[in-house]
């Protein structure tokens, strides 16, 4: 019988998806699940988006630029122009969703055995792209106590090796929501000059920064130049996670151009993606505004519930909409498994992703779970009461 890869074998089950037949079956015997798991906003996408698809007029759906359609490409430098991010469309590549931005870009810039650095938790799926760029993540812990801030530049350093080629950030975090300063990415900076390293920042959640905070890009770091590569999507900006379009953005021109080989042996990113994003770019400010300050209302109401909650903990996120909670739990996989197997509330549980799926490090988050406010209010409000009465009767409860 023929083997599975060793690269197969590695790969992880997504933290995310892996308890979605416990979450079925629980439906199955008529129990209400608040899908508190995934980042699927309940947000509606802009109506002129989903209006280009509809009215899309072309005989023939053909393939695009292996870069995008350069109408879109353009559309994207001007939003980021409007950013203060000075690019022009050449240093933009689109992409099938952002975890194909990532992927071009790890297997770019770092070979087989290479080494990147991530402060965790972090994206789980990082876990995965890495394994399937052959490149080995060396993760840099952060600690909920301080709110998942930046280490030290001499953690950093005591991680650094000859294969070291990159570091890849999340700002804002998911699962965190943590958002860096501009001091903790001048720190970043620092490190990677000094050891001529690439620089990747996933800014998918960029519009999403609360109580004020600033979100500042690595593409407007003096000196980044040639090292910073941006990871960013329309799934979150928009509500759209189904158009899968992406994009990688760098001034690197060496990497752009190796880049988009990667891109023509995959042909072309998705067509109606691209007519949806490039649509999206039109949505007034009005529209992020409303949406952030829903998510504020959620991040709040949520936050404000958990801590209230005998034993748990929950840091305040500043940016995206993720959460990461200690819960006085023996383990946080077999909690959420227990909440859609065993438990509910008046015919009602939750479902939430256990947070060690979100580490490198082993045993690393085994108490903690990440909640995505993506539901309404009235939601959450409902599953917070959920998880207070399952943490009351869970047999593997500890203080």
């Amino acid at each position: 019988m023929p083997y599975i890869s060793n690269k197969g074998t590695k790969m992880p089950e997504s933290p995310i998806r892996k308890l979605v037949p416990f979450a079925e079956g629980a439906k199955k015997k008529g129990k209400t699940v608040f899908h508190l798991n995934i980042g699927q906003p309940d947000i509606e996408s802009p109506k002129l988006a989903l209006d280009a698809i509809h009215n899309f007029k072309n005989k023939v759906v053909e393939y695009s630029h292996s870069a995008g359609f350069e109408s879109y490409r353009k559309g994207l430098a001007t939003y980021y122009q409007k950013l203060g991010i000075k690019i022009d469309y050449n240093d933009v590549m689109v992409t099938t969703g952002g975890s194909e931005a990532l992927l071009f870009s790890l297997n770019s810039c770092l070979d087989n055995g290479d080494e990147i650095i991530i402060p965790e938790p972090f994206y789980a799926n990082y876990n995965g792209f890495s394994i399937s760029a052959g490149v080995k993540v060396k993760p840099i812990t952060t600690s909920i106590y301080d709110g998942f801030a930046l280490p030290a530049i001499e953690e950093f350093e005591k991680l650094i090796t000859p294969k070291t080629k990159a570091i890849l950030i999340c700002n804002p975090g998911n699962p965190t929501g943590y958002l860096y300063s501009k001091e903790e990415l001048e720190t970043l900076k620092n490190i990677v000059i000094k050891h001529d390293l690439f620089l990747f920042a996933d800014e998918v959640y960029r519009e999403f920064c609360y109580d004020g905070n600033i979100h500042h890009s690595v593409l407007n770091i003096q000196g980044l130049e040639q090292h910073a590569v941006v990871i960013d999507s329309t799934s979150k900006r928009f509500s759209m996670c189904g158009i899968r379009v992406g994009c990688i953005i760098s001034k690197n021109k060496e990497l752009m151009a190796t880049a988009l080989k990667f891109a023509q042996a995959r042909l072309s990113p998705p067509t109606f993606g691209q007519v949806a994003g490039e649509a999206a770019l039109r949505t007034p400010k009005s529209y992020f505004e409303k949406v952030s300050l829903e998510y504020v209302q959620r991040r709040d109401l949520l936050i404000e519930g958990l801590n209230k909650i005998e034993g748990v903990i929950c840091p305040k996120p500043k940016g995206a909409f993720y959460c990461i909670a200690q819960l006085p739990v023996d383990n946080s996989d077999k909690f959420a498994q227990w909440l859609l197997e065993e438990f509910d509330y008046k015919g009602k549980t939750l479902m939430v992703a256990p947070a060690a799926g979100f580490y490198s490090t082993p045993n690393t988050g085994n108490n903690q779970v990440r909640i995505a406010y993506v539901l309404n209010q009235e939601a959450l409000s409902q599953a917070i009461i959920c998880l207070k009465k399952a943490l009351e009767i869970y047999p593997g409860r500890r203080l």
